[in-house]
């Protein structure tokens, strides 16, 4: 019996499928502790961070338009969801983003999407180099191994935070994220068809597990052990005031996710000659 597709599945077939079989393992392994590094970033439990990778991507696979598009987590939103954490609380930080995912919807509805072909490169280039450096900065205390440190919203209130406990450098975490960076920067160019941080993530934890395993700080031993169930469900309450005070960072989401999921496809389209974008 032959099963025959339309829509975005036309032409699949059984090598399509061995290659996203594939392509999934791999960006499943790396996704993983990808989304809970960002829940972490973020302001939030680690696990928190891989219930959204796993319903986040089965629903994107399932009900997204681009089949040259991936779902997963992403380090765009950390600044901004860690500031919404820090201000308003994990519950509503809920609600703000279920609120940001209505006003995609009507953007959607009314074709806004289109207004992203007028951002000036500058403000793009600006934004992203923006992002990348407070992830970057933000980082830092992990890759010394510091500790006890607190987290604040302001940039500076959190390097002066790193200067202060510099002298809880830990050089087993150095040593652990050179490993893995290394083999991040080397892999692509020895073995270009080989994730490079599929390699970093491997070896840079058996490295770590076996050489000197109560050396460094783990998700576990820092944040207690990952839950084996899915959470509970219970909905946060509501209250027209309540919605209210959460437009802004609502808002403030749905931008963000507007324009980077945009961006993607306008890569997306520009690798696939033109067919991702209609």
């Amino acid at each position: 019996m032959k099963l025959s597709f339309s829509g975005r599945f036309q032409g699949y077939n059984r090598i399509k499928f061995q290659k996203d079989l594939i392509s999934g393992l791999i960006v499943g392994i790396v996704a993983i502790p990808l989304g809970m590094a960002f829940a972490i970033a973020s302001g939030v439990k680690p696990e928190y961070g891989l219930y959204t990778t796993i319903v986040a991507g089965i629903l994107i696979s399932l009900f997204g338009g681009s089949k040259f598009q991936i779902g997963g987590p992403t380090g765009a939103f950390i600044p901004i969801l860690f500031a919404i954490v820090m201000q308003y609380g994990y519950d509503n930080l809920l609600i703000a983003g279920f609120m940001a995912g209505v006003i995609l919807l009507f953007m959607g509805i009314f074709r806004i999407g289109g207004v992203i072909k007028f951002i000036p490169r500058p403000v793009t280039i600006g934004f992203t180099t923006g992002i990348a450096a407070t992830i970057f900065t933000g980082q830092i205390a992990n890759f010394l191994g510091l500790s006890n440190l607190q987290k604040h919203q302001d940039f500076l209130s959190n390097m002066k935070e790193l200067g202060i406990h510099i002298s809880t450098i830990n050089m087993y975490s150095i040593l652990t994220a050179v490993i893995c960076l290394m083999l991040i920067i080397l892999t692509p160019k020895l073995f270009p068809k080989i994730p490079g941080s599929l390699v970093g993530i491997l070896i840079s934890a058996t490295a770590a597990s076996i050489f000197y395993p109560d050396k460094i700080a783990t998700i576990g031993s820092t944040y207690g052990a990952i839950p084996n169930s899915l959470p509970s469900i219970h909905f946060p309450e509501l209250s027209i005031e309540h919605i209210q005070s959460l437009i802004k960072p609502a808002f403030v989401i749905a931008m963000l996710g507007g324009i980077e999921s945009l961006l993607s496809a306008v890569v997306a389209d520009g690798m696939s000659n033109g067919c991702c974008l209609e």
